[in-house]
């Protein structure tokens, strides 16, 4: 799978700590290799379409198109604000 950011995933990246962006990068990588992960913590969001990723207070907004095997990664924010 390919991952892709929107422009305000990135600008959320270039905001937060290098050592918790490069986290939210890496595990973004793995989540691509292997969509079935279970070591990363993911789940379905409720009431609207796609998944959210938690690394620490952090969570990313994501929808994940498996036919045509992108994933594209919406925002990172922190926990209040992502939702």
């Amino acid at each position: 799978m390919q991952v892709t950011y929107r422009k305000q995933a990135l600008k959320d990246l270039r905001r937060m700590q290098a050592k918790t962006a490069t986290a939210f990068q890496q595990a973004f990588r793995k989540l691509a290799d292997d969509p079935q992960r279970q070591d990363l913590d993911v789940k379905k969001l409720q009431g609207r379409e796609g998944y959210r990723l938690r690394i620490g207070g952090y969570r990313a907004i994501f929808t994940m198109d498996r036919k045509i095997e992108i994933i594209d990664v919406l925002a990172i924010a922190n926990r209040g604000d992502a939702y």
